[in-house]
């Protein structure tokens, strides 16, 4: 567990109050049996001039922040298998937290089969979140994540390749529970290439930025999980109180950073103006599509 600062531990105090006020009859209905099951995709268009021509219409998937075992279990993942694979991804990437407390959790074998089940030609890959090295899961969780056919992406990178075009897709240690090195995860990396960093928590961008990154996936925060008009979200635990939800562009640097909401809840089993999400990043070269 991480140490809360006076500052976080009062805003998380009040938070909870004004949550716990507000979760009156249809309300707290809602956040705890109807929201949390409202699963979003959100499709983002990701238009740079290093993306290579063959990788037109590339689509990577990203999936965040299960926390199976608190209030999502096998059969609501195993429906979520089946909505990424009916989006056709070209590379499928899991930035942390598969477990709420492995330490607890039975293990089930249909856990690996259902990962196992998720498909896409270039590849799965993933790191680990604060949840994932808590509890004694290290070693379970890269068990499992390998036989499903995951590779696991700890201060390293791969190379995807298509044709005769090329592109990093990286990854760091969770930066709570684990070894973050971000040099060590670009090392002997060209920097001209388009990379994509994946990293648990989104703060750690402030650090990434520093390195020829284009691109930082993140989980972790749960979007706060519970919002209230005019207010937003109430809390978000260590290492993403800067960066919540969304993109966020780093006008000095060459990086862009993608926030996911995330799919399960922690804590607190609520979601209020906060619904679940998964991403799917199409990419285009500057020069053929307009968006961003």
């Amino acid at each position: 567990m991480t140490k809360l600062t006076r500052r976080s531990f009062i805003k998380k105090a009040l938070g909870s109050l004004l949550a716990l006020a507000g979760f009156g009859g249809g309300a707290y209905y809602y956040a705890r049996e109807v929201e949390p099951y409202m699963l979003q995709v959100i499709e983002e268009n990701i238009s740079l001039a290093n993306i290579p021509s063959a990788f037109e219409h590339f689509r990577i998937i990203q999936f965040t922040d299960t926390h199976i075992g608190f209030h999502y279990d096998l059969r609501q993942f195993q429906t979520l298998v089946k909505e990424i694979n009916n989006l056709n991804p070209d590379l499928i990437v899991f930035t942390g937290d598969l477990v709420d407390e492995p330490n607890r959790y039975s293990w089930e074998e249909g856990l690996t089969d259902a990962l196992s089940m998720l498909k896409a030609p270039f590849g799965k890959f993933w790191v680990y979140g604060n949840h994932d090295h808590g509890g004694y899961g290290t070693e379970k969780l890269a068990e499992v994540m390998e036989s499903a056919g995951f590779t696991l992406l700890q201060n390293s990178h791969t190379v995807i390749e298509k044709d005769t075009d090329r592109f990093i897709l990286a990854g760091i240690d969770d930066a709570i529970l684990g070894r973050p090195d971000i040099r060590e995860s670009l090392s002997r990396v060209n920097p001209d290439l388009l990379t994509i960093m994946l990293a648990h928590e989104p703060d750690v961008a402030d650090a990434v930025a520093e390195f020829p990154v284009d691109i930082q996936l993140s989980g972790h925060s749960h979007g706060g999980q519970v919002q209230l008009p005019f207010i937003g979200h109430l809390y978000t635990p260590s290492l993403a109180e800067k960066y919540v939800e969304g993109k966020y562009n780093f006008h000095s640097n060459r990086l862009s950073l993608y926030v996911s909401r995330g799919i399960g809840t922690t804590r607190l089993p609520y979601r209020f103006l906060c619904k679940p999400e998964i991403q799917v990043y199409t990419l285009n070269s500057r020069d053929t599509s307009k968006l961003s």
